[in-house]
């Protein structure tokens, strides 16, 4: 390859760390996104997606040889998921057609693969875990599918490979993400210490009892630049978590002792983080104006519909990475210590105090 990389959603949380590891492996970057944010070294491409004539405008001239696909954009209900987010994935490839530079194409999509998406998640008749990448789809529409399609289809045409990559919950950073569990649990930490509320584990019994695992975006970044360049990889889809298992009734712990917090007791009653921080606003505009953060807006830094989401399951979820290790991707990464390099960057850029 001649090692031109154009990352899609390069300012959010899992692109950011993408276009981080292309560039440590000497890459050029091209990074793409509705409103791009100044990173080093980073050309930016600022592009709607869901504009097919403004996307063929702005990629025009470009020749990447591989793609990265790290955003999605939330909508009302999953059939609206699934309209807006295969468009942007068409209008996407269809744009890049032309220059006929781009040989390989991966897409980032996540453990709603195997969970069903959010109308329906963790509900009906599951695969049993761990997840392996062998479990087909489930019976029901999810856009995570309809991405998919996309690829293939553009890739059965214009002949490039492709890898899929399905991350459990990422931990990493980015401002305005719309899933971001590790800034979510650091402001809440925060607002706890702040007016001595009791750091309560807003999630399910299942959740504090059971498995888990994670997934750190500089391991996803190194599984994605991995595949798009180790022939073997070419055309799979692959897993991709941390490598450890946990259980959160040792990782609240962990967090809490992170933030100089005792973690409450866990008594099996789920009560949300939406509930529990919700009219937080103002006191964390406070707390910014106090403290002299960077980020006012607490709508911007937590999303606690979906750490919710994750925290209240009813069911045990670990995830099997035995396919991409079998290929060659050996990496680990321990995630209380993803955490923590989380938090100790947010407090260095003055996210948090």
């Amino acid at each position: 390859m001649t090692k031109t990389a154009l990352v899609v959603g390069s300012s959010g949380i899992v692109g950011s760390a993408t276009a981080a590891r292309l560039l440590s492996d000497g890459w050029e970057v091209l990074g793409l996104a509705r409103r791009p944010t100044d990173q080093a070294r980073v050309r930016p491409v600022a592009a709607d997606l869901q504009d097919a004539a403004a996307t063929a405008r702005a990629l025009e001239g470009l020749t990447p040889d591989a793609v990265f696909v790290t955003t999605w954009l939330r909508q009302q209900s999953e059939a609206e998921n699934i309209r807006v987010n295969a468009a942007m994935v068409r209008n996407l490839l269809d744009g890049l057609r032309p220059a006929a530079s781009v040989r390989h194409v991966a897409l980032v999509t996540g453990l709603k693969h195997y969970l069903g998406p959010f109308e329906a998640y963790g509900k009906g008749v599951l695969p049993q875990t761990p997840f392996r990448e062998t479990q087909g789809r489930l019976d029901v529409d999810n856009f995570y599918y309809a991405q998919e399609d996309e690829v293939f289809a553009a890739a059965a045409r214009d002949g490039f490979t492709w890898s899929v990559h399905r991350p459990h919950t990422v931990i990493g950073k980015a401002v305005g993400n719309a899933m971001n569990m590790g800034t979510t649990l650091a402001v809440y930490a925060t607002l706890c210490r702040e007016t001595g509320r009791p750091f309560r584990f807003p999630g399910s019994a299942a959740q504090w009892n059971g498995l888990t695992d994670m997934t750190d975006a500089r391991q996803l970044a190194r599984q994605l630049v991995w595949a798009a360049t180790t022939p073997a990889a070419a055309n799979e889809a692959f897993n991709v978590v941390n490598g450890d298992v946990f259980r959160w009734s040792w990782m609240w712990g962990r967090i809490a002792e992170w933030f100089g917090l005792e973690p409450a007791p866990f008594d099996g009653t789920v009560v949300p983080l939406e509930e529990q921080m919700r009219g937080d606003a103002p006191l964390w505009r406070e707390i910014a104006a106090r403290e002299g953060l960077a980020e006012p807006d607490l709508d911007r830094l937590a999303s606690p519909w979906h750490t919710d989401a994750d925290l209240g399951r009813p069911i045990e979820v670990v995830t099997d990475m035995g396919k991409s290790r079998r290929l060659g991707f050996l990496d680990y990464q321990a995630t209380d210590d993803a955490f923590f390099d989380l938090f100790a960057e947010l407090r260095a850029d003055r996210l948090i105090p």
